[in-house]
Order: C-alpha cells, then structure tokens, then sequence
C-alpha cells in the first residue's frame, strides 16, 4: 500500500511523461479523425439537399 501511494506521488520520468503525452496525442488525432469525418458528411448531406431542393424549385416553377 505504502509503495503504491509513494508510486502516485512521484515525479514521472522522461519516458513516463512521453508515453502519457503519445497517448493524449493519439487520442486528439481519433477525435479530429471524428470531427473531420462529421464535417464531411455535413457537406455531402447539404450538398445533396441544395441538389434536391434546386430540382425542386425547377419542377415547381414548370408547374406553374
């Protein structure tokens, strides 16, 4: 118990603080990898819409 809390309250070596800084770093990439995928879709969703919408509006103004 004593050796572990002594663990928890030491100062991490070089090597400890890079390997917890690659795997924050790897994690911040996953998350833009996610926001970039979403934002992706985002446009091709709205795109497709105004693509829908301008057929739409042709369709509507022939009718009429």
């Amino acid at each position: 118990m004593i050796d572990m809390v002594k663990r928890l309250l030491a100062t991490p070596t070089p090597l400890e603080m890079a390997a917890r800084e690659l795997v924050q770093a790897q994690r911040a990439k996953l998350e833009a990898e996610s926001a970039c995928e979403y934002a992706a879709s985002m446009i091709q969703y709205n795109d497709d819409r105004i693509c829908r919408l301008k057929v739409r509006l042709t369709e509507l103004k022939e009718q009429a």
